[in-house]
């Protein structure tokens, strides 16, 4: 038994250094801040070891660590009262297989985002940074700029939107040339 629980340590230690990069990238992908990142990610690894995970190969364990990811974050989300942004979670998954197939293009996306980011001011910058940086919900943020709280989602969707576009543009990527 002494050997199995050795092995099994040492196969998880490699796991953990192959994929908390990873993980901790798809959780900031899908609306984490780095502090919720962080914590996220070892949480992540806990539960897969609590679970007596057995890897299969690379991309099933990456897709497994993916859906505990996922899954504590929404938990997470819930304890606070929040629910996820605009993004649909449900496609999420596929869109970040497709971003990281090509490790160098998180590169490339995080500076088109950063450059279409810069073009985003006034409340409409506030709001972002607001959500985003301080993890504020809807109703914070409109007594903070004196707004109402559907105001602020659909400044909020028509920003996500223009950064969309942008993005694409920067990237000339659009979904449809990738199905």
């Amino acid at each position: 038994m002494q050997v199995a629980s050795i092995d099994r340590r040492a196969t998880f230690e490699r796991i953990i250094h192959a994929h908390q990069r990873g993980v901790w990238r798809y959780l900031r992908f899908i609306g984490c801040s780095a502090p919720e990142a962080d914590d996220l990610t070892q949480e992540t690894f806990l539960a897969a070891w609590k679970a007596d995970f057995d890897e299969i190969n690379e991309p099933a364990t990456a897709a497994y660590l993916r859906t505990v990811a996922k899954s504590r974050f929404l938990m997470m989300l819930r304890a606070r009262g929040r629910r996820p942004a605009e993004t649909d979670l449900v496609d999420v998954d596929a869109d970040w297989v497709q971003l990281v197939e090509n490790d160098d293009g998180w590169d490339v996306r995080t500076v088109a985002l950063e450059e279409c980011l810069q073009g985003v001011q006034g409340k409409a910058r506030q709001v972002i940074d607001m959500q985003y940086g301080q993890d504020l919900r809807y109703a914070d943020i409109a007594a903070t700029l004196g707004m109402k709280p559907e105001g602020v989602r659909t400044l909020m969707k028509r920003v996500i939107a223009k950064l969309r576009e942008c993005m694409e543009r920067k990237l000339e990527w659009a979904p449809e040339k990738n199905d």
